[in-house]
């Protein structure tokens, strides 16, 4: 699908953190994206009014912490009709973690394993490559070894436990199971496809558990392959927007 050639879909993306942006997919969601921020008063869109797509980002938040970010229950409640509706919907670290809860899973503040950060090896499970965004990304991991696995980004210490019921678990890394999940029309990452290396490291230096210059290291000599994988999930996510539209006939 050349996306060039078709009209511009309405994404509406929910910002929950100052310091969690939509980074490198600032210009890969198409021209027409509406930026939601909640934290500086902005009010959450009814589902009728998300247009095309919705996008859900990160936050230094948990998923429960309705105290310090009093908008989540509307958000979480955003992303269950979101699901209803059949909305194409992406849920990234923060935004994953709220769709599992909104599905009725649930999520562990300050997991065991630790804080996940920097460079993670997702694997992908039976089933991914067929998702209609994941699809592309599991495909061409299919020649990197004996299990298939793309390079991206993580920074996160709470963590998916539960799945919904009726999620497809699609994906893995070495240190969490749930990294990525579909839930109907959603999909939620765990990681972090929209993050580029200099956002990583200025979140690494704000967490005392995170040696910086470690996790850069590690992370630089694949820069390149972290942003080609950011780049073919959000190229293929909005593809899936625009096949949704063609299938319904309307627009939202």
């Amino acid at each position: 699908m050349n996306l060039q050639l078709l009209d511009p879909v309405r994404v509406t993306v929910v910002q929950n953190s100052p310091d969690v942006s939509l980074d490198a997919f600032a210009d890969r969601l198409g021209p027409d994206v509406r930026l939601v921020r909640p934290f500086a008063g902005d009010p959450l869109p009814g589902v009728e009014r998300v247009g095309d797509g919705l996008v859900v980002l990160g936050g230094q938040m948990s998923a429960y912490d309705d105290e310090a970010a009093p908008w989540l229950p509307a958000l979480r409640d955003l992303l269950s009709a979101a699901v209803t509706s059949a909305v194409p919907t992406l849920g990234i670290c923060l935004g994953a973690q709220l769709l599992a809860v909104a599905g009725g899973g649930h999520v562990q503040v300050a997991a065991p394993p630790g804080r996940e950060a920097g460079l993670t090896r997702v694997f992908w499970k039976a089933g991914a490559d067929v998702d209609p965004v994941l699809g592309p990304l599991a495909r061409a991991a299919a020649g990197t070894g004996k299990r298939a696995r793309s390079l991206t980004l993580s920074m996160h210490a709470d963590a998916v436990i539960d799945l919904p019921e009726g999620a497809a678990w699609l994906g893995m890394s070495d240190m969490y199971p749930y990294q990525a999940f579909r839930l109907g029309s959603a999909l939620g990452v765990q990681f972090h496809p929209e993050a580029t290396l200099a956002t990583v490291r200025a979140w690494a230096d704000e967490h005392p558990d995170v040696d910086t210059e470690n996790v850069v290291a590690e992370a630089a000599p694949f820069e390149g392959e972290v942003l080609g994988t950011g780049r073919l999930l959000a190229e293929s996510f909005l593809a899936a927007v625009h096949d949704d539209v063609a299938r319904r006939g309307v627009r939202a």
